[in-house]
C-alpha cells in the first residue's frame, strides 16, 4: 500500500506535531510544541525553516485570507508569515494555568477545531472547541484528558475524534453548516494495539490513518468495520501525527517526538523527533483553511 519511508533532512523536534499541507505554496507546516516553533518544509528544495512564536504552539493551519492560524497555550492566533508576528483572536481557559491547547485542524466549512489538555496529564481537565468564521469560540466537549486527532469523512457527515488515554477513536454524526455533533460511538478500538492513538488523517476512501504514540507506527483503519488495513513502521517510538501532502495529496508526512517518557525514548533512537514522508497508493483529503475576516497582526 505504501512506498519506502523517507527521512527528511530537518531539525529533530522535542515534540513534533500538527502537520498541515498548504496547497497555495506546496509547503508543509508543522510545529514543535515545546520549543514554540512553527516549521515550514519546502519539498522542492528539501529545506526546513521555522518561526518562533514565543510560547507553546500546538497546531497550525492555512488562513484563507492569507498567512496562517495557530493555537498557542490559551488561544487562537493569526500568524503573519512576513513579520512573524502573532495576534490573539480569542482566548480560552486563561484561568487554567496548567492547561494548554493540543492538536487542531479545520473542517471543510472553515472552522478551526482544537482541544486542550493538562500539562500535568490530569484526567478530564481538557475540552474541545472550535473557532467560528465570525471569530467566536464554542465549547463542544468537556471532560477530555488529552485532546488529539481530528478528522471528517469525505462527505462531511461524520467527525472522528481521539482522546488519547481512552485508547479508541470515536465518531459523531456531523452537521457541516453548524458544526453540531451527536451520537457518539466507537469506531476503532486501540486496546490491543502498540502504543496509544495520537494524531490522525483521513483519505479519499474514508479510511483513517492513525499515529501510534509509543508504538513506532502509523496504521490505516476502516472505520466502518473497525479493522486495520495497513501499517507503516517507523524507526522511533513516539509517532505523533500525520497528514497528506504533495501536489497529488498522495504523500503522507509523519511527525515524531524526541520528548516523552524516558523509558520510551532511549538514547539509541537517533531518529526521534524527525520528520518522515512516505508515498502511498491513495489520495488524502486536503488540509482545509480557516475562513474568517481577520486582520493581520
Amino acid at each position: 500500500m505504501s512506498g519506502s519511508l523517507e527521512l527528511l533532512k530537518v531539525s529533530r523536534a522535542e515534540l513534533g506535531e500538527g502537520p498541515s499541507w498548504d496547497s497555495r505554496s506546496n509547503m508543509l507546516y508543522w510545529v514543535d510544541i515545546l520549543k514554540g516553533n512553527v516549521h515550514m518544509y519546502e519539498p522542492d528544495y528539501c529545506e526546513d525553516t521555522f518561526i518562533h512564536t514565543g510560547g507553546y504552539v500546538s497546531s497550525v493551519v492555512p488562513r484563507k485570507a492569507g498567512g496562517m492560524m495557530v493555537t498557542l497555550q490559551h488561544g487562537f492566533y493569526t500568524l503573519n508569515l512576513e513579520t512573524h508576528n502573532v495576534k490573539l483572536i480569542c482566548e480560552v481557559e486563561k484561568n487554567v494555568a496548567d492547561n494548554r491547547f493540543n492538536d487542531g485542524k479545520c473542517d471543510a466549512y472553515g472552522r478551526y477545531w482544537a482541544g486542550t489538555m493538562s500539562m500535568g496529564y490530569a484526567k478530564s481537565k481538557g475540552a474541545l472547541y472550535f473557532l467560528s468564521r465570525d471569530n467566536t469560540v464554542t465549547k463542544v466537549l468537556s471532560n477530555i484528558s488529552i485532546s488529539n486527532g481530528l478528522g471528517w469523512s469525505p462527505d462531511n457527515k461524520v467527525m472522528y475524534y481521539i482522546d488519547t488515554p481512552m485508547r479508541r477513536v470515536v465518531s459523531y454524526d456531523f452537521v457541516l453548516e453548524t458544526g453540531e455533533i451527536k451520537n457518539q460511538r466507537t469506531v476503532v478500538d486501540f486496546s490491543d494495539q502498540d502504543g496509544s492513538p495520537d494524531g490522525m488523517a483521513v483519505d479519499e476512501e474514508g479510511m483513517l490513518w492513525i499515529a501510534h504514540w509509543g508504538g513506532s507506527k502509523v496504521s490505516r483503519w476502516n472505520p466502518l468495520t473497525g479493522s486495520v488495513l495497513d501499517q507503516i513502521i517507523l524507526p522511533t517510538m513516539n509517532v505523533s501525527s500525520c497528514c497528506f501532502g504533495g501536489k497529488n495529496l498522495d504523500e503522507l508526512y509523519i511527525t515524531t517526538a524526541k520528548r516523552g517518557s524516558e523509558q520510551q525514548i532511549p538514547s539509541e533512537q537517533p531518529y526521534a523527533g524527525a520528520l518522515f514522508r512516505v508515498k502511498v497508493e491513495v489520495r488524502g483529503l486536503p488540509t482545509y483553511s480557516f475562513i474568517g475576516q481577520l486582520s493581520y497582526p
